[in-house]
């Protein structure tokens, strides 16, 4: 697996590396957040995708890959409109976005999350009791195991192909804490189905992959990872909402 990150500083301001229905998308939403983050994780994809295929990334060139979505939400990646015989997965939180690829036929998930704050009443909600019990076993990494627990189960339905409209607390997460890089983890669904993966602390973020065989240690299309330097952003909070250029704002997006 392959993966790339960028942030909201990266994203050009000019639109011209956009498909037209890329464009007319970003342009019709009201919400500045929903905006922002369709750019941010579509500068992300289309500079991953066009470094893992070896493609120049002109604006030209960045226009004709586009990420569709299949009936359950799930991203696809094309490029000249026909597809682009990989599989992706797509993330963002606090202005930074996340695209993982990968080359098997086989679904992949990732998420991005911060090590913020997170009460006792979300992890009793959202977390089994052997989660809860791994993340109350120390007061120093609280923070880091709840989101880093709530960051691979997002990443495991992901792989199902549900995200978040299946209950958190019918998959199961397990990890390792063994090494300061990658670690492995695994989510298993009440159903005994196991999506093994990585699992990596990027400065003040947590980054989650998974996939439904063993997958390889993921590789950075940048050396160093961009992520590392990372600073969380909410550029949109002074203004949340914003004029659209078509009528009302459509549904929001899985991505």
């Amino acid at each position: 697996m392959w993966w790339l990150a960028r942030g909201e500083e990266h994203v050009p301001v000019d639109s011209t590396w956009l498909s037209d229905a890329e464009s007319h998308y970003a342009d019709r939403q009201r919400f500045t957040k929903r905006r922002t983050e369709f750019l941010i994780a579509r500068w992300t994809a289309k500079n991953a995708l066009a470094q893992f295929l070896s493609l120049t990334p002109t604006p030209g060139q960045l226009r004709s890959i586009e990420i569709r979505h299949a009936p359950t939400g799930a991203p696809q990646a094309y490029v000249d409109g026909g597809p682009a015989g990989v599989e992706v997965s797509l993330t963002d939180r606090a202005g930074w976005a996340v695209c993982l690829i990968s080359t098997g036929p086989l679904s992949v998930g990732c998420d991005l999350e911060l090590v913020e704050p997170r009460t006792a009443a979300f992890v009793d909600d959202y977390l089994t009791e052997s989660e809860r019990a791994f993340v109350r076993s120390s007061d120093a990494t609280h923070d880091l195991f709840a989101n880093l627990i709530w960051s691979a189960k997002e990443s495991g339905l992901k792989v199902l192909g549900t995200g978040l409209r299946r209950d958190t607390r019918s998959v199961t997460v397990s990890l390792s804490t063994d090494s300061d890089g990658w670690n492995p983890l695994a989510v298993r669904t009440t159903e005994d189905q196991l999506f093994p993966g990585w699992w990596g602390r990027f400065g003040q973020f947590v980054l989650t992959m998974a996939a439904q065989q063993e997958p390889p240690m993921p590789i950075c299309l940048d050396d160093p990872p961009l992520l590392g330097r990372a600073v969380p952003a909410h550029s949109w909070l002074p203004q949340p909402t914003r004029l659209t250029t078509d009528g009302p704002s459509p549904a929001p997006e899985r991505r």
